[in-house]
């Protein structure tokens, strides 16, 4: 039998929906009104009252962004500092992930206490120690230091991620290897690697949106135009004098489509990996 809903239900089911609302437009209407500023003049910005729809559709500050090898330099960056830790945290995690997931040895929990506890700290205490640490090897104003600052906090917790997905995975598939005659190399590279591609794409998705958006340690280890990334660029579209807010968004759009497109195609696995280990 189909229970009536009362009055009272309505009226709570009308309000959750007037809350969600609410919620989703306060959500996506900084999105929409970047995306709109892109395609506006920067005249047409600031003037007032503002404008929901551009009066005058143009392309000027895409142009900008994109015939501006400077500019596109931000992006070259940007992808080859979170591309390079992607590939080392990934291959650095699983590796780590696996002796966790597989083997006792001395240390272990102490091991691990000590990974979960780097979580705590927050990263601009470790600011001023990071930039003595690289000017003094030398190695200020390069790939080398972002890429090495950034492991440090991308690691422990792809390892955290990485552990409990394979903690998922039984160990009789060791055990099956071990049986062939193959060693634990071979079960790690030959069967748990490519049934662990939800867990590998979750680690990967997450260490590259961390990288992408990380402003601080790119301002501090970087000095030459050359060497920023893009969330250091549209700073440096804040003039002194004037503010190209057009060229901002459009940078900002142009940033954030790639990831977009990254995690829509890889969505089905990140969720899988990031849930994975919360059931085990």
């Amino acid at each position: 039998m189909r229970k009536r809903h009362t009055p009272k239900d309505r009226l709570i089911t009308v309000a959750l929906h007037i809350a969600l609302a609410a919620g989703l437009f306060f959500a996506a209407f900084p999105i929409y009104w970047m995306l709109s500023s892109s395609f506006k003049s920067n005249t047409e910005i600031f003037a007032l009252p503002p404008t929901v729809l551009p009066k005058a559709f143009t392309l000027e500050a895409y142009a900008a962004i994109l015939g501006d090898p400077v500019k596109l330099r931000f992006f070259f960056n940007s992808y080859f500092v979170a591309g390079a830790v992607t590939v080392l945290t990934v291959l650095i995690a699983l590796l780590a992930a696996y002796g966790f997931s597989r083997f006792n040895f001395r240390g272990k929990g102490s091991l691990n206490t000590l990974i979960i506890s780097t979580q705590t700290i927050p990263p601009i205490t470790l600011l001023i120690p990071f930039f003595g640490l690289v000017v003094s090897y030398g190695i200020f104003d390069t790939y080398v230091a972002l890429i090495l600052t950034y492991l440090v906090f991308t690691l422990p917790y792809a390892i955290l991620l990485m552990t409990g997905y394979l903690n998922t995975l039984p160990r009789d598939l060791d055990e099956a290897v071990a049986v062939d005659g193959g060693t634990s190399w071979t079960a790690l590279w030959r069967v748990i690697v490519p049934i662990s591609l939800p867990g590998i794409v979750a680690t990967s998705v997450y260490t590259f949106l961390l990288c992408w958006n990380e402003f601080l340690f790119a301002l501090t280890l970087t000095k030459s135009t050359s060497m920023r990334t893009v969330p250091i660029g549209i700073q440096l579209l804040m003039g002194q004098h004037a503010f190209e807010w057009n060229q901002m968004m459009a940078m900002s759009v142009l940033g954030s489509l790639p990831l977009l497109v990254i995690y829509l195609v890889a969505q089905r696995f990140f969720l899988a990996g990031m849930t994975a280990g919360s059931v085990k």
